[in-house]
């Protein structure tokens, strides 16, 4: 078969009805804790990085 040939023995039914109890429930997911995050760069320091990799600079 060449390419871009189609073949409708290649295609595979697939069964797309769900159920609701299989979903998962948003609420099961909840995250009530903190984050913190520091990248020990400056606000300065992270313009002219940002500044460079708009330039096209590495």
């Amino acid at each position: 078969m060449g390419f871009g040939s189609y073949d409708e023995s290649e295609q595979q039914d697939v069964d797309a009805d769900f159920d609701d109890d299989d979903a998962v429930q948003s609420s099961e997911t909840d995250h009530d804790g903190t984050i913190e995050f520091e990248n020990g760069a400056s606000s300065d320091e992270l313009l002219d990085r940002l500044k460079d990799i708009k330039d096209g600079d590495e």
